[in-house]
């Protein structure tokens, strides 16, 4: 384990979700409980390690994590990611922008669970 990657990784997912920062890391939701260790390893390897490297600037990477995690199905993540892309200032246009070359790559099913769920964090009414 490391410190360095760990702090940086830190900081990082401060920046993406500001209630970490507040909540001192992932222990206020039962799986961080659970598995300290593994929410330790996420912070260390994709935060600090991947997240923190200097060939993409943070609003990419969020962009390419949000494509990502729509286009796998990914619902739960996606939330998070979603709404820590809102917190570093990403469009809800530019998500729903996401979500259509979703579409053409990954699939319309894909597409449509991304956008059900995106709906739900960008506060859109049925």
């Amino acid at each position: 384990m490391d410190d360095e990657l760990l702090t940086k990784g830190r900081e990082i997912q401060g920046q993406l979700w500001p209630q970490v920062r507040s909540g001192g890391g992932g222990g206020q939701f039962p799986a961080a409980k659970l598995a300290p260790d593994f929410f330790r390893y996420v912070a260390e390897s994709a935060f600090g390690m991947i997240w923190s490297r200097p060939g993409l600037a943070m609003r990419d990477r969020s962009l390419v994590t949000v494509a990502q995690l729509a286009a796998l199905g990914h619902s739960q993540e996606l939330r998070a990611h979603l709404a820590g892309a809102l917190n570093l200032g990403i469009s809800r246009e530019e998500l729903v922008e996401v979500m259509m070359q979703t579409a053409v790559y990954a699939g319309v099913p894909a597409a449509n669970e991304a956008l059900r769920v995106a709906a739900e964090v960008l506060g859109v009414d049925e």
